[in-house]
């Protein structure tokens, strides 16, 4: 099958992570991501990010002077996509833009809020030019306001919106998520609300600007626990073990090897999981018999399940529970990647970078029916200038001469 956004093109000004993670989404699923780097610059500064880089297999080693695309986290954030080098702030490079513009289906950037309009990527700067264009923009703060002109990044939106307060255990400093979660939903809302321009505009003629922001995105995704705060005096308190606020058993329990994560979120599940563990007294204890009384009772009931799910180990439970009560392994990144399910689910992708050094990367996790044989690993500075410029009509003396003048 033909990929479901093959015949898009989007033109992208972007660097790090929730801008460059959101659009290879889209070149996964088939869009022409053309990555714009400054003419004469290094490029995306993520292309020299460490500690791991394709051509080394030791970690904590510094790029090469000629680092590229052997980042591993560049690498992370790339795949599917062209690079072109473009300088924008002058008139000849302005004059190039324009041309792709016309040709194209959005603009998207991850840069501070105040710069696009500087750097002309707005649809008030390019309607003219393409009235169907959609202006993309993922900034810290947002675009207007007091904070514009900040800059911003996902820890710092983890700490302001809350999420520092609700990781941890009861006793322990406010604690970070442990990956960038807020760049990566960001990025996400950003490829949503591309699409979301461009199927209006394919179908009115009108371009538009649509703008998502890391705060607002971190704020939003408080979701129901917000919701609680704002209409009512629920107040939010560190639970140990991971647990959930109202809903037992729905934490982490001892078994003889370590640890399992039970989610036992529907009323059905209690009675059997009882019955499974060899605890069928359990079912109508008057302590334990609904979700409020279990509520009560926590650690009673915490202790309770400690000692009967110390009893054997987390793989012998799973085993048991499998198809019937939810529960997890608690694994760590290195052991969740040699998992036998997500081998099966082929989560690993292996592909080659520009200098033939092997890249295994994870696979992407939407299946849209597409054969995955074309995809490609992140490209080098500029491999695709020459190409995509010939696509819009510039003959090889004209690019070597736009060279020349390093506008590209």
């Amino acid at each position: 099958m033909m990929p479901p956004l093959n015949g898009i093109q989007i033109l992208s000004f972007e660097q790090y992570g929730a801008g460059p993670y959101g659009t290879q989404q889209l070149a996964d699923l088939g869009a022409e991501v053309i990555k714009i780097e400054p003419a004469g610059s290094a490029g995306d500064f993520a292309r020299a990010i460490g500690p791991c880089f394709t051509d080394k297999p030791e970690i904590n080693k510094s790029a090469s002077d000629d680092a590229s695309d052997n980042s591993l986290f560049f690498q992370s954030f790339n795949r599917n996509k062209k690079s072109l080098t473009l300088d924008i702030t002058c008139e000849g490079g302005r004059e190039v833009f324009h041309r792709l513009v016309a040709n194209a289906d959005a603009v998207a950037n991850n840069l501070r809020g105040d710069v696009p309009e500087k750097l002309g990527i707005t649809y008030e700067s390019l309607k003219t030019v393409n009235p169907a264009i959609v202006c993309a923009h993922c900034s810290a703060y947002g675009r207007t306001g007091p904070r514009k002109n900040w800059p911003g990044f996902d820890y710092l939106m983890q700490a302001e919106a809350g999420y520092f307060q609700l990781c941890g255990e009861p006793d322990s400093p406010p604690t970070r998520f442990g990956l960038s979660l807020v760049d990566y939903m960001s990025g996400q809302n950003l490829a949503m609300g591309l699409l979301s321009g461009v199927i209006g505009a394919r179908s009115s003629g009108a371009g538009r600007d649509i703008d998502v922001n890391l705060f607002d995105t971190a704020m939003f995704n408080l979701s129901y626990l917000g919701n609680w705060i704002l209409n009512t005096d629920f107040e939010h308190q560190r639970i140990p073990r991971s647990a959930h606020p109202t809903l037992v058993p729905c934490q982490l329990y001892k078994t003889a090897d370590g640890w399992i994560y039970l989610m036992l979120n529907k009323a059905g599940f209690w009675p059997r999981f009882c019955e499974l563990i060899g605890q069928s007294g359990l079912i109508d204890d008057s302590r334990f018999c609904d979700y409020p009384a279990r509520l009560q009772h926590r650690d009673e009931l915490t202790d309770i399940l400690d000692k009967a799910l110390s009893t054997n180990t987390t793989a012998a439970w799973l085993e048991l529970f499998g198809g019937q009560i939810p529960a997890a392994p608690v694994l760590s990144p290195d052991e969740a990647l040699d998992n036998p399910f997500f081998k099966q689910r082929g989560g690993v992708q292996k592909l080659t970078d520009s200098r033939n050094n092997a890249v295994q990367l994870l696979a992407p996790c939407i299946d849209a029916g597409q054969d995955r044989a074309n995809d490609t690993a992140a490209p080098a500075l500029g491999q695709h200038t020459s190409e995509v410029l010939q696509s819009i009509g510039y003959e090889q003396a004209e690019i070597e001469s736009l060279r020349d003048k390093n506008w590209i």
